[in-house]
């Protein structure tokens, strides 16, 4: 049975055109705009037939140096995650203190509301895809502070919520700051952020609509319940999708506002003009590379390829009801087209071939690390505090910060087998960004490349993966290894 969305039989010709890629001009201008206003000097992003946007030097770069950071457009926090980790859903630094970082988690724990089954850094499972290569944490897991393995020991509930409360100080905490934890301007009881700043642009960016708090303005809560429900269950890059959407649809309505105010004319005489609206608000989304979700992914190892088709069907079924969920929590008939399922299949394939792991270290583990690297007097009597702690929380102590996010700048880059330059969070980078770190020296002019793969492989594998992005590497180490 096929696949009907009444807006993509109806809207055919606005479609094409908001998937019809901007012209070089366009493209070049927006680049330029964005690593002015984001100061990342030493680069700029050039366009040519062969690979698309590329990354250059305009300046050179010294083995480890930082090459630029990279804000993100949107990103999502892992909803497994969240259990670990209290973190500002904007720029998704650690919030709160040690304490509450350590009782809320423990507290949680305790309560059997989830277990994190992994330990450190890990990608997630569903990204093998372009530019989601390896974002390394700064610890090692084999130099970590010492607590019990594979089992954890249970505190007293009162211990816990008093950790939690802040009714208990441990010791040398306060050599870990952490922002103060400021609620979301909606009352809802899923964002949390370290500033007011990041609460206010968290809300005009993409929030105001996708809220589930008493002040939201979607248009039904217990449809925005749903739709954050089945993507949690499913895939969370359909939240990542409805952040883009919510995106493009407050920026079209700002636009339209200064459009109506220098106009100076009614809503119904610039009607026309809706269009050229909207393509302007979707500009960030368009310039990403795109194709269809059902198309792009990569086929699992345990499908068969016989079963091929029908995998493709079912991934296409998925977003179609994620889709009708979304719409009927945020849809606005003047952005009707963000709600066709041709332009939803397109941008999830964006984040399917260019997002990039979230990753932010933990400051438990650091916490941790510190006690333990105490002089022998301070160490003994600090861990009488502070082992019952470690001990309960096991192996998840060290959790970092785990999610997935699209970053403009950093989706330019290339790939090479043989890379020059990598995403590596340094000692010192506590937030969301990406982080591009020179891995040998760079001469100005030189293409910034990263792998999108495990460039360790040997060549016919590496061909593989690099195949489910529409391309052959043709770098010189694979030039060099091709039979």
């Amino acid at each position: 049975m096929e696949l009907i969305c009444p807006i993509d039989q109806r809207c055919s010709h606005q479609i094409a055109a908001l998937l019809r890629p901007p012209s070089p001009p366009i493209v070049q201008e927006y680049f330029d705009q964005l690593i002015s206003k984001r100061k990342c000097q030493g680069i700029k992003v050039k366009q040519n037939g062969d690979f698309g946007k590329g990354v250059f030097a305009e300046t050179d770069f010294e083995e480890e140096q930082l090459i630029f950071k990279d804000e993100m457009l949107v990103g999502v926090q892992h909803p497994s995650n969240k259990i670990d980790c209290l973190v500002c859903s904007y720029c998704f630094k650690f919030i709160g203190s040690i304490e509450k970082q350590i009782g809320r988690k423990l507290y949680l724990k305790t309560l059997g509301i989830g277990n994190s089954s992994h330990n450190g850094c890990q990608r997630n499972s569903s990204d093998d895809e372009e530019d989601d290569h390896y974002v390394q944490n700064h610890h090692s897991s084999e130099d970590g502070a010492s607590s019990s393995s594979g089992s954890t020991i249970p505190l007293p509930m009162m211990a816990v919520e008093s950790l939690m409360n802040g009714e208990l100080a441990l010791p040398y905490s306060n050599k870990f700051p952490l922002p103060s934890v400021v609620s979301c301007l909606g009352g809802c009881e899923e964002a949390f952020y370290c500033s007011k700043s990041c609460a206010e642009t968290d809300w005009e960016s993409s929030h105001y609509l996708l809220c589930t708090g008493e002040k939201s303005e979607s248009h039904s809560r217990k449809a925005l319940l749903k739709f954050i429900q089945h993507a949690n269950e499913t895939n969370d890059i359909f939240l990542l999708a409805a952040k883009a959407i919510s995106f493009t649809i407050l920026r079209y309505r700002k636009l339209k506002a200064s459009h109506m105010s220098e106009q100076e004319k009614p809503a119904s005489s610039i009607l026309g003009a809706d269009l050229s609206l909207l393509l302007e608000a979707w500009k960030p989304i368009s310039i990403g590379h795109k194709r269809r979700w059902w198309d792009c992914i990569a086929l699992p190892d345990d499908i068969d390829a016989s079963d091929e088709a029908t995998f493709r069907r079912e991934i296409q079924e998925l977003a179609f009801t994620s889709l009708q969920l979304l719409k009927e929590a945020i849809f606005d008939k003047e952005c009707e087209l963000l709600f066709s399922l041709e332009i939803y299949g397109h941008i999830i394939g964006m984040f399917e071939l260019n997002n990039l792991d979230l990753v932010v270290a933990s400051p438990v583990e650091d916490y941790f690390l510190y006690i333990d690297d105490l002089p022998y007097p301070e160490k003994k009597e600090a861990e009488k505090i502070t082992q019952p702690y470690l001990d309960a929380l096991g192996e998840d102590y060290s959790n970092c910060c785990q999610g997935t996010a699209f970053f403009p700048l950093q989706s330019c880059m290339n790939h090479s087998c043989c890379p020059n330059a990598k995403a590596f969070k340094r000692e010192e980078d506590r937030d969301g960004q990406a982080t591009i770190i020179a891995l040998r020296p760079i001469c100005n002019g030189e293409e910034v490349t990263i792998s999108y793969i495990d460039e360790d492989l040997p060549f016919e594998e590496r061909q593989a993966l690099l195949a489910d992005y529409g391309f052959r590497c043709r770098c010189p180490r694979c030039l060099d290894e091709e039979p």
